[in-house]
């Protein structure tokens, strides 16, 4: 990356469920999009990874615990962590999050949630960080 990407920006114009907006060999940065009632589905990763909620409303569950996520949360979600997000509101839940290491090939894009759980288990032969659970 030469220049700086204005991530609020980025971030609100992204429709895809998913698209790579970065990648170095240490870390990624990943912009997302929730339908109204779309969730990220329960996940485990070997990596850290930090939210940054930018609209909407939404649920997290970390670790069993059931909490709120809109504009201006952050959440950090050491590695291990079992966790999943869900847009609770009418609009569409949009956020960037950094993978440490990258978690997606660099150019990765998944228009829809249906669209990242194919490519994932075509991938790695199982749903998205789940085999872990």
């Amino acid at each position: 990356m030469k220049k700086a990407i204005d991530i609020i920006k980025a971030t609100m114009e992204n429709t895809y469920f998913r698209k790579e907006l970065v990648t170095t060999k240490l870390s990624q940065v990943v912009v997302m999009h929730l339908n109204p009632g779309e969730e990220i589905g329960m996940e485990v990763h070997d990596l850290d990874q930090v939210l940054v909620f930018v609209d909407g409303q939404g649920e997290s569950e970390i670790d069993g615990e059931r909490g709120t996520v809109g504009p201006g949360s952050l959440v950090v979600i050491p590695a291990g962590t079992k966790h999943n997000f869900i847009n609770k509101g009418s609009s569409p839940l949009k956020l960037y999050t950094v993978y440490a290491p990258p978690e997606h090939a660099p150019g990765t894009i998944h228009k829809t949630k249906q669209e990242a759980d194919e490519a994932e288990a075509a991938e790695h032969g199982h749903g998205h960080g789940q085999s872990k659970l």
